[in-house]
C-alpha cells in the first residue's frame, strides 16, 4: 500500500501542464525585461533584432493560451502548440529553430499531462536533434545549441546518477549558463553571425542567451510551485 507521503513525493518529482503555462508567463515577462539586453548582443553580430522577436514572440504565445488551455491541453499539445506559434511570430532564424525545438520536444510527450526525469531527458534531447536538423547546427557553432545540448546532457547525467528532479533541473541550468558563456570565445559557423567571421569571436551568442533564459524559467517556475 503506496502512503499519502509515497504519493506527494510522485506527484511532486515531475512537471506537469501548469508548470509549463507558469513557465510561459514567466518567459514572457523575462524577454520583454531583457529584450534590450538581447538586442545589443544580436547588433554585434546579427541584424539587432533578436530581443524585439522573441518579446513578439512570446506575446503571442500568451495572447492564445488562454483558449487553449480551455481545451485542457497534455503536454506534449500545448510545446507543439507554442512551437507553431513561434514558428509564425518570430522572425529571422530563431522562430524556426525555436520551433522545431518545441514540436520536437512535443512529439514526445504527446498524451503526457506529467513528466518525470526520464521523460524530460528523452524530450530536452528530441528538442536538441530538432534544432540541429532544423539549423544544421552543431554544439560549437555559437548557436543556441551551445545553451541546449550541455543541459540535456546534464539531465542524461542526473538521470544515470538516480538524481530527484529538482537536483537534475539545477544541474541542467548550470550547465545551460556554463553553455551560453561558452559562445563568447567561439567563431560563428551558422546564421547571420557566420558573416562576421572572426569578429564574432568575444561576443556572447543572442540565441544561446534566450534559450538561457527559457531554460532558467523552467526551473524557476517548476521551484516556485514545488519546493
Amino acid at each position: 500500500m503506496m502512503l499519502s507521503g509515497e504519493i506527494a513525493a510522485r506527484i511532486t518529482d515531475v512537471v506537469d501542464v501548469a508548470d509549463l503555462v507558469t513557465m510561459l508567463h514567466m518567459s514572457a515577462d523575462w524577454l520583454a525585461r531583457d529584450e534590450e539586453e538581447l538586442t545589443s548582443l544580436d547588433q554585434a553580430i546579427g541584424d539587432g533584432d533578436h530581443g524585439r522577436n522573441m518579446r513578439i514572440g512570446f506575446r503571442a504565445v500568451l495572447e492564445e493560451l488562454d483558449s487553449i488551455q480551455v481545451r485542457d491541453p497534455d503536454l506534449g499539445t500545448l510545446l507543439s502548440y507554442v512551437g507553431l506559434t513561434l514558428i509564425s511570430a518570430v522572425g529571422g532564424a530563431s522562430g524556426p529553430l525555436y520551433g522545431a525545438g518545441f514540436t520536437a520536444a512535443g512529439m514526445v510527450l504527446s498524451g503526457r499531462r506529467r513528466a518525470g526525469l526520464p521523460e524530460l531527458t528523452v524530450a530536452l534531447e528530441a528538442a536538441c536533434q530538432g534544432i540541429a536538423r532544423r539549423g544544421h547546427c552543431y554544439p560549437g557553432d555559437k548557436t543556441i545549441l551551445d545553451t541546449l545540448q550541455p543541459a540535456a546532457d546534464a539531465l542524461k547525467t542526473a538521470l544515470a546518477g538516480g538524481s530527484p528532479l529538482g537536483a537534475a533541473l539545477d544541474q541542467m541550468r548550470e550547465a545551460a549558463r556554463q553553455g551560453m558563456a561558452s559562445t563568447i570565445p567561439l567563431q560563428a559557423r551558422r546564421g547571420l553571425a557566420m558573416r562576421f567571421g572572426p569578429r564574432s569571436i568575444g561576443h556572447q551568442d543572442p540565441g544561446a542567451t534566450s534559450c538561457y533564459l527559457l531554460l532558467d524559467a523552467l526551473v524557476t517556475a517548476w521551484m516556485q510551485r514545488h519546493t
